[in-house]
C-alpha cells in the first residue's frame, strides 16, 4: 500500500533532520548525484540548497534596505473557496496546503503580510524554477524597447547557429510567447528530446546510466527539431526561454547572470542572488534563479510601478499586455480560464490586471496592478506542476486583491 503523503507539518525539514549533524548520518543527507533534491520530502531543505549542491554564477545586486512593514495580523484569517472545494479555508491554512516556504504581501509597496517556514528565512536563495523565464522575458522587452531586437525577425538572424534546428524559422516573438512547433516535450521522464534532457544538459540532474546525449545547454538547444507549424497556439516549453537567453546573451555580448546584474538588481539594489549553470558555465535561464522572496517582492513592485525608471515603462506595458487568450493552452491549464501567455509571463485579465511568473513546485509571482498587490511565495509542493495548487492558490492571491481594494 503506498504511504500517505505528509502534509507541510509533518514534512517540515527542520522536523525531519536533513542534513543535521557534523556530519550528517547518511540517512538525513541529500546529495545531488542520488537526485535526492527532486525527492520528496528531501525537497523541503534542497530547494532552499540549491546553491549548496550544484555549481552556480554570482548575480551581483546592491543593497537596498527593506521594504517597509505594516503588518496586518488578520490577513492570516481571511478565508476563500478552493476552487475544487466548498469548505472555505484562511490564507495561513492555504499556504500550508501548498507547502509554502515563504510567503509576502505588498499592498502600496509596504510588506502587510510575511510568513517562513522550515529550513527557509529572509535570507534564503530559494530556487525560483520557472518564475526565472518571466526576467528573461522582461530583458527581453527592455531590449525591444531600445531598438536592439526585433521580435518580428526569425532566430536564425541572431543565432545562426541554430539555423537547422527547430527554431531557425521561428520568430522573436514566437519564442518570447511560447508560439513555436516544436518536438519537445515538458515531461521530465524524456531523459531525451523533453524537459529531462535539457535538466541533464543544464546539470539540473546526474544522467542516467548510458546517457550519451548532450552535456551543456547550447549543444542540447541546436538538436531540437520542429514539429508543426510556429505561431498557430501556445504551448508552453521551457527550451523557448534558454533560446531567447541565447538571443539577448549575443546581442549584449554578456551572460545571463550579468545581464540581470547590470539592468535589473544594481538598479534596483536587489541582494546578491545566484544562478545555476552547465558544464560551461552556462546559465540555466529556464529555471535555475536562487533568490530573496524578498528580492523577488521587489522587482514586482518595480513592474506595479511601471519599472520604477529601471525597466522602460514601454517594456512594461509590452509586457502587461500578454498573449492571445484564443491561442492558449486552455485544455491543461483548467483552473486558469481566459488566460493567456506573452513575454515568458502568464495573464489572468481579469478586472485586477494580474500577471505573474510561475514554477514548479510552487513558485511565484503574483502582480496586481488595479489592487496595488505583489504577493511572492517559495514552495516546496510535492506536485510539480502548477495543477497541484493552482485550485486553492488563484483563489487565495485574487481574495487578498479583493480584500486590500476594500
Amino acid at each position: 500500500m503506498t504511504e500517505p503523503t505528509p502534509d507541510a507539518i509533518a514534512s517540515d525539514p527542520v522536523t525531519m533532520g536533513w542534513m543535521r549533524g557534523s556530519p550528517p548520518s547518511p540517512e538525513k543527507q541529500i546529495l545531488w548525484r542520488n537526485t535526492d533534491h527532486w525527492r520528496f520530502p528531501k525537497t523541503r531543505w534542497a530547494f532552499s540548497h540549491y546553491r549548496d549542491l550544484m555549481p552556480t554564477a554570482r548575480i551581483g545586486g546592491g543593497n537596498a534596505p527593506a521594504l517597509p512593514r505594516a503588518i496586518d495580523d488578520s490577513l492570516g484569517r481571511l478565508q476563500f473557496t478552493p476552487l475544487d472545494s466548498d469548505t472555505p479555508m484562511t490564507l495561513d491554512q492555504g499556504l500550508l496546503a501548498t507547502y509554502a516556504d515563504g510567503a509576502l504581501v505588498a499592498h502600496n509597496g509596504k510588506v502587510v503580510y510575511e510568513r517562513w517556514f522550515g529550513v527557509t528565512g529572509p535570507e534564503t536563495r530559494h530556487i525560483a524554477f520557472s518564475v526565472t523565464k518571466s526576467f528573461v522575458g522582461t530583458l527581453a522587452a527592455m531590449l525591444i524597447t531600445q531598438g536592439r531586437l526585433d521580435p518580428a525577425v526569425p532566430v536564425r538572424t541572431y543565432v545562426p547557429e541554430l539555423g537547422g534546428s527547430g527554431f531557425g524559422n521561428a520568430t522573436v516573438g514566437q519564442v518570447m510567447d511560447m508560439t513555436t512547433a516544436l518536438d519537445f516535450s515538458e515531461d521530465y521522464t524524456d531523459s531525451r528530446s523533453g524537459i529531462g534532457g535539457l535538466a541533464i544538459s543544464a546539470g539540473f540532474t546526474p544522467p542516467p546510466p548510458g546517457y550519451d546525449g548532450p552535456r551543456d545547454i547550447w549543444t542540447f538547444l541546436t538538436g531540437i527539431k520542429a514539429s508543426g507549424e510556429h505561431g498557430q497556439a501556445f504551448k508552453y516549453r521551457t527550451c523557448n526561454t534558454d533560446v531567447l537567453n541565447w538571443i539577448v546573451s549575443r546581442i549584449t555580448g554578456k551572460s545571463f547572470a550579468t545581464n540581470l546584474s547590470e539592468q535589473i538588481w544594481q538598479p534596483l539594489g536587489l541582494h546578491d542572488a545566484d544562478v545555476m549553470v552547465d558544464a560551461i558555465g552556462t546559465p540555466f535561464a529556464g529555471a535555475g534563479l536562487c533568490l530573496r522572496l524578498e528580492d523577488l517582492t521587489r522587482f514586482g513592485e518595480a513592474l506595479r510601478l511601471d519599472g520604477q525608471g529601471v525597466i522602460p515603462s514601454t517594456a512594461v506595458a509590452a509586457i502587461r499586455q500578454g498573449g492571445r487568450p484564443e491561442q492558449f493552452d486552455a485544455a491543461s491549464y483548467p483552473s486558469l480560464p481566459g488566460w493567456s501567455y506573452g513575454s515568458q509571463w502568464w495573464h489572468s485579465h481579469g478586472d485586477d490586471g494580474a500577471f505573474t511568473a510561475r514554477g514548479i513546485h510552487g513558485q511565484a509571482l503574483w502582480i496586481a496592478p488595479e489592487a496595488d498587490l505583489v504577493i511572492a511565495r517559495s514552495g516546496s509542493h510535492p506536485v510539480a506542476g502548477n495543477a497541484g495548487n493552482d485550485p486553492i492558490s488563484i483563489p487565495m492571491w485574487q481574495a487578498i486583491g479583493r480584500h486590500l481594494r476594500g
